[in-house]
């Protein structure tokens, strides 16, 4: 049986609890939910735009870490703060996976870690073919 392997980047913000940035599984890789803050940790400036921006920053070096791209992204899984900025996100989203449609879910929580207004996590194949 295959054992996870743990994937970390310094590109991306350390994980603030006891968890991974993301695992990699077989020819699957779970990346935890990125929020907007930046590598040295820090939440950027700005609102919805800047923070989804910065979480797909995030992602995107994450995946790096793993061999993959957003290309390679099979589900996401989005938590909103306030639904009524799903449109904004929704662009941002589309301008980062283009033509490729992955699965998704996107859902309204109460609060997210430290109190952002936008939380993405992914699901990716690593398989080369």
């Amino acid at each position: 049986m295959t054992k996870p392997q743990v994937i970390s980047t310094d590109k991306a913000p350390a994980a603030i609890g006891p968890y991974s940035q993301a695992i990699k599984l077989g020819g699957l890789l779970f990346t935890s939910g990125q929020i907007p803050l930046d590598a040295s940790g820090q939440l950027v400036a700005g609102g919805i735009e800047e923070q989804t921006h910065q979480v797909f920053q995030n992602l995107k070096e994450v995946l790096a870490e793993a061999g993959a791209t957003f290309q390679d992204v099979v589900k996401a899984t989005v938590f909103l703060k306030d639904m009524n900025q799903f449109a904004t996100i929704n662009g941002i989203y589309a301008s980062y996976f283009g033509d490729h449609k992955p699965a998704r879910s996107a859902v309204e929580v109460a609060r997210l870690p430290k109190d952002v207004l936008v939380e993405i996590e992914v699901i990716a194949s690593t398989i080369v073919e």
